[in-house]
């Protein structure tokens, strides 16, 4: 994928192109969506194969596990244990520290984009989606992206007054880890609606709108370290707004007037997946560290 060439949008671009970048004088390298890619699959990978020939390296699956015995475990499901059980054991608390620490650092919603199986699925019924826009055969639905945090409170609401977790039973994340490790489950049809429903009805709806997990990260993306930085070399072409799974973070791209020469985009929702900064032709857009400052 050439950025300098073509405008990179999700429908006019070959998706295998997106895995390979090319800078301005034509040298080819890998994409980040290669190394988000690559990232999701290894830690799945790693959690097979502790459980399938007992490699004692990645215990579990994304809801708790044991990393070289370190307990991780995560935020969401920690806040529904303690609603529903009224107690929180120590290892539930060092397991969650643990992840707060590490997402403080990579950025909060990091996990979306780096980590979860969920999110390679939606991004390739992304592509199906606007395909079909493209087409004229469906149409697109959005809502307002404040309608997660309802989300949010009614799964925990449930934990409260059920003591059960029951957003474990709908959680895609979940039932995807879970099949990945130890085995596919009815449970999977469920997704597989899901992604449907993203592909003819609303793009990226489940990681946009409902996601009480991203939503929690998100939380810890509002000061997290690792940001995405905007600068004054926006062209204001609008083709990152395209492909974000989280475009309402990128709003200062669609005015015309910037008050600096530089912003780091202050949003929990951001995932740094990267991709507006694969696609823009101008390198507006990069990654940045408030950490930098300590260094």
């Amino acid at each position: 994928m050439n950025k300098y060439k073509t405008q990179a949008t999700i429908a006019n671009t070959p998706f295998l192109s997106t895995f390979i970048s090319e800078n301005k004088e034509g040298k080819k390298r890998l994409g980040v969506r290669f190394y988000r890619w690559s990232s999701v699959i290894c830690v799945n990978l790693l959690f097979f194969l502790s459980y399938k020939i007992d490699l004692q390296v990645l215990e579990g699956t994304l809801s708790g596990s044991r990393l070289l015995g370190f307990h991780l475990i995560d935020p969401f499901i920690s806040l529904q244990m303690f609603l529903a059980h009224h107690t929180l054991h120590i290892n539930l608390i060092i397991g969650t520290a643990t992840i707060v620490a590490f997402y403080f650092i990579a950025g909060g919603r990091a996990f979306c984009s780096w980590i979860c199986p969920y999110g390679i699925l939606g991004e390739v019924c992304e592509r199906i989606h606007k395909v079909l826009i493209k087409k004229k055969i469906i149409k697109s639905h959005n809502f307002n992206p404040k309608v997660k945090y309802i989300f949010w409170a009614f799964f925990l609401f449930l934990a409260y007054f059920a003591g059960y977790l029951v957003f474990e039973l709908i959680n895609p994340v979940g039932i995807l880890s879970r099949a990945i490790v130890y085995g596919w489950s009815l449970a999977l049809v469920f997704v597989v609606l899901l992604l449907l429903f993203e592909i003819f009805f609303s793009q990226r709806f489940w990681c946009r709108y409902v996601c009480p997990i991203g939503t929690t990260y998100s939380f810890l993306g509002w000061l997290g370290a690792t940001r995405i930085k905007w600068t004054s070399k926006c062209d204001h072409c609008g083709v990152c707004s395209d492909v974000c799974v989280t475009p309402h973070v990128l709003g200062i791209t669609k005015s015309k007037e910037g008050t600096k020469d530089e912003i780091l985009l202050y949003s929990g929702d951001c995932t740094l997946c990267g991709r507006c900064v694969e696609v823009c032709h101008q390198d507006a857009l990069c990654f940045s560290s408030k950490l930098k400052k300590l260094i």
